[in-house]
């Protein structure tokens, strides 16, 4: 299986896999006027970062990768709902595509193909033979990734490779470490088998003596 991922990696275009095609990949700017500066908003804690964020073709500031704000008027905004989800996800993704539905997540396994990213967040599935989906945290407004079939092959050979079975990114696995010496003793051991059962170096032996 080490051996038939990694010949499946080297096969397959990873743009793919990332779904680019199934991406707008060249979403278009919107002009964006008469925002407030962001020290005029009421903000608990000092502010070290801003963030600019477009929502259903409305400015936001996220301040501190945590809270967003009206860009113009400088009120707090509530959490992102499903429109304004299905919103951003529309800019990021191919226009010909139809939405089949859409759901919110809190939490996730280690397993899960949206792991490791920011929760809760929407999932807006599409009318696909792939099983094609999208995902937008609600924290920060952000379109995350997209998930198809093919990238859930890759993933499950990627967790065969790497043998890690816990969380699949782990590289320095018990297990891994173990089969990549017992790898090398079965090459070394077919180079030795090789030189001391061919006839050829048997032969240029007896000429030695």
């Amino acid at each position: 299986m080490w051996t038939i991922s990694g010949l499946y990696f080297s096969w397959t275009d990873i743009d793919d896999i990332h779904g680019d095609q199934y991406k707008n990949l060249t979403p278009e700017s919107v002009e964006l006027s008469g925002l407030v500066s962001p020290t005029e908003i009421s903000h608990p804690i000092p502010i070290t970062q801003v963030e600019i964020r477009e929502i259903n073709n409305h400015p936001y500031y996220l301040i501190n990768k945590k809270q967003l704000y009206n860009a113009t008027t400088g009120a707090i905004k509530k959490a992102l709902n499903k429109q304004e989800a299905l919103s951003i996800a529309k800019r990021h993704m191919r226009a010909d595509l139809e939405v089949a539905s859409i759901e919110k997540i809190s939490d996730t396994d280690k397993h899960h193909e949206y792991r490791n990213k920011l929760l809760p967040a929407y999932v807006i599935s599409y009318e696909s033979t792939n099983e094609l989906k999208a995902y937008v945290s609600i924290q920060d407004a952000t379109f995350q990734t997209v998930r198809h079939r093919s990238w859930r092959w890759f993933d499950f050979l990627w967790m065969t490779h790497t043998m890690d079975y816990e969380g699949r990114d782990n590289f320095n696995t018990t297990v891994l470490r173990v089969f990549s010496l017992l790898g090398l003793i079965t090459v070394m051991s077919g180079f030795a088998l090789w030189y001391v059962s061919s006839p050829s170096i048997r032969a240029i032996r007896r000429k030695g003596k």
